[in-house]
């Protein structure tokens, strides 16, 4: 048996915080699709009964100012890499290609350390077999390669000709009528089950609250009350509750749940399409929504929860983002580090002591649009609002200045009014590219 150290780097602690760990934690990411900056109880939303993430908030840390990518493709991929965005080399939504092969995922890195790891759920990151998951980390594949499927007849539909896409490794599987998020809840207890006399990884890549929404019935009728687009959305998000209630069951049925890992956040934020009746989600005050670089798009729930050690019910307010997952991950599990590759920072010190960030700018890429944040200013090159049914507005002028602890609905451009922090966030701007070259 192993026990490991996990060392808190900075700030004031020059001691080893000490994990009674007899064997390496397990750890499971379980990734939304389109949840809303603030669609959850845990959150704030005042209609959503979210009981089950609710607990793993309760259970764990919440994290208020945490940030992904404006759209699927690249969020995943700097989630994986642990890199901002043209650095993971993935600045849009991705087709047959997708993340390059060269970059070292989260996967790799456990697999090399004795890990099993499985994704359950969505890739979208090359919908080509020799761009799939099991050649980048995973041991086990099962769900769709690209962005979104039907729940139950498992087909790509938006743009013809119709495609099925369910898979199972590299093999083309066929579950007709038989509900998504259900049949990936059996593979999740199915993998764990096979591998938990070892250490597991799991990234379970729900594709909910995602469009085509199709919640179950007791849902619908739940939130018959909610006028629609919301109803639709809440039912459907609730409906995705009740799997994380099932997994929260199982894990501690079969003795796993004190020794496993749980990582929580959404992809980026709700969606205004038209496929989902053109909006539903919530984020509060901020601006905007998912394809957008407004807080509305990027900032988006998370939560990290270990029973018994770490921090449980409190709340975080320090910047953070889903590229630190990757160094964290690594840190908790008492991995090395060596030739680790990331833009993120470990989150222990935050965790675990409440630290300040170790962050002193985050870098954003979606399209023509990149976003540098320091501190509280934040630029925005070449701006987008988001409106009802995927109204995509361009914003006269080609930056977008804001102050998020001044302003954090960002209604007002400080670009004129101060543009010797322009040219200060440009020149970051400049220097993470010359760094990315």
């Amino acid at each position: 048996m192993q026990k490991h150290l996990i060392w808190i780097t900075g700030g004031l602690l020059t001691a080893p915080y000490l994990i009674a760990q007899t064997s390496k934690p397990n750890v499971i990411v379980i990734y939304t699709d389109d949840q809303g900056t603030l669609d959850m109880g845990a959150y704030g939303a005042p209609d959503l009964y979210t009981p089950n993430m609710d607990k793993l908030a309760a259970q764990g840390v919440r994290f208020s100012q945490f940030y992904a990518a404006p759209v699927s493709s690249v969020s995943r991929a700097c989630l994986l890499t642990g890199q901002f965005a043209k650095r993971a080399g993935v600045i849009n939504n991705v087709g047959t290609d997708g993340l390059p092969l060269a970059k070292e995922t989260i996967a790799e890195r456990l697999k090399a350390n004795g890990y099993s790891t499985a994704l359950i759920g969505k890739w979208h990151l090359g919908s080509a077999i020799e761009n799939g998951p099991n050649v980048q980390g995973f041991d086990y594949f099962w769900g769709f390669r690209g962005g979104c499927v039907d729940n139950y007849s498992h087909f790509f539909y938006w743009n013809g000709p119709n495609m099925h896409d369910l898979w199972r490794n590299e093999r083309e599987i066929f579950r007709p009528g038989r509900f998504f998020c259900e049949e990936s809840m059996h593979e999740m207890k199915s993998f764990i089950t096979d591998n938990k006399h070892k250490p597991f990884f799991v990234y379970w890549a729900v594709n909910m609250p995602h469009y085509p929404l199709q919640p179950s019935e007791k849902w619908l009728e739940y939130y018959a009350g909610l006028p629609n687009p919301r109803r639709m959305y809440a039912a459907f998000l609730s409906t995705f509750d009740d799997y994380l209630g099932e997994l929260h069951g199982f894990l501690a049925a079969e003795g796993l749940d004190k020794n496993t890992i749980l990582i929580f956040q959404s992809d980026n934020g709700h969606s205004m399409e038209v496929r989902t009746f053109g909006g539903g989600g919530y984020c509060g005050p901020y601006r905007a929504a998912k394809f957008s670089l407004f807080e509305g798009g990027i900032r988006v729930p998370a939560i990290i929860s270990w029973p018994g050690k770490l921090p449980e019910g409190e709340s975080r307010e320090q910047l953070a983002m889903n590229v630190d997952w990757f160094p964290t991950i690594v840190e908790l599990c008492g991995l090395s580090d060596e030739n680790m590759d990331v833009d993120g920072q470990s989150l222990l010190p935050v965790i675990l002591h409440n630290r300040e960030t170790r962050h002193k700018e985050l870098h954003f890429d979606y399209g023509k649009q990149w976003a540098v944040r320091s501190g509280d200013w934040k630029l925005i090159a070449n701006p987008v609002d988001i409106k009802e049914n995927d109204y995509r507005k361009v914003l006269d002028g080609e930056f977008f200045l804001t102050n998020i602890k001044t302003d954090h609905t960002e209604q007002s451009d400080l670009s004129s009014q101060y543009p010797e922090k322009v040219k200060e966030l440009m020149m970051l701007r400049d220097h993470y590219l010359e760094t990315v070259k």
